[in-house]
């Protein structure tokens, strides 16, 4: 990953200062997801949320200090959510053991450098490092690898093997995270069972893959779609989707065990 800091702050091969300013309204929390983080994250009363975004995923009830290098996503945490501090993954501004745990929610992929960040996580976590990842592995076993190849390679580009992120991260537990057919938060797999949703230009750039496709397989994958959503052909092949309760794609909490 690229070490170069975009003009709002940001890492990595995207700028969220250029496509994050809808972010909020398509990222919201999931109740399900977030159920399975709060479950990870134990007991822990002090949580430390690295690459913390809008604040998606961050628990009620415990003091949480939240780290974001992007202006336009910290402008966009909500008022009864503490304001991020302005900091990097790779270098925390804060004392050896200073939080019961930690957690890093689908942005391991955006740093700088991988083993760094998660070295210095765990340098200020005396308990779980919790890191909701995507296994690159299982990116193209969904039906949007039919309509828009280019996404899902990119996205499998950008995913560190989770056997990368395990040797980093050291003892772990691999959880699988279903997602469920209303999930609130808008990634490519959210709406697994409502494809409409992706022709929403808005919708799709609040998963920043689309952001690196060509405007023309874009535009080739609107065409498609449609065309296939108003003949009833993507209802012939996937409308069992739109009765599916979950769907278990290449979402996985790591679990970093403490000591």
């Amino acid at each position: 990953m690229s070490g170069e800091r975009h003009s709002d702050g940001s890492a990595g091969d995207v700028d969220y200062g250029e496509i994050g300013r809808n972010y909020a309204r398509y990222r919201r929390p999931d109740p399900f997801i977030a159920a399975r983080i709060e479950e990870a994250l134990g007991e822990a009363r002090t949580v430390l949320n690295v690459g913390a975004g809008t604040g998606s995923y961050e628990p009620a009830g415990r003091a949480v200090t939240a780290v974001e290098p992007s202006a336009a996503m910290r402008a966009q945490r909500p008022a009864h959510l503490s304001a991020a501090i302005d900091a990097v993954a790779e270098d925390l501004p804060f004392a050896d053991a200073r939080f019961d745990a930690a957690m890093a929610i689908v942005t391991v992929h955006q740093w700088r450098d991988l083993e760094k960040g998660l070295a210095e996580m765990r340098r200020v976590t005396r308990g779980p490092v919790v890191l909701l990842v995507c296994d690159p592995d299982l990116m193209r076993d969904y039906w949007l690898n039919d309509y828009i190849p280019e996404v899902r390679a990119i996205e499998a580009r950008r995913f560190p093997p989770l056997a990368r992120i395990a040797a980093a991260l050291g003892p772990h537990e691999v959880r699988e995270v279903p997602v469920p057919l209303d999930c609130r938060d808008g990634f490519n797999e959210a709406y697994y069972g409502r494809p409409e949703a992706l022709l929403d230009p808005e919708a799709r750039l609040a998963c920043s893959s689309w952001s690196l496709v060509p405007a023309a397989a874009v535009a080739r994958f609107e065409a498609h779609l449609a065309r296939d959503l108003a003949s009833g052909r993507w209802d012939a092949t996937w409308g069992h989707l739109r009765r599916q309760p979950f769907f278990d794609g290449p979402l996985r909490l790591l679990v970093g065990k403490s000591g």
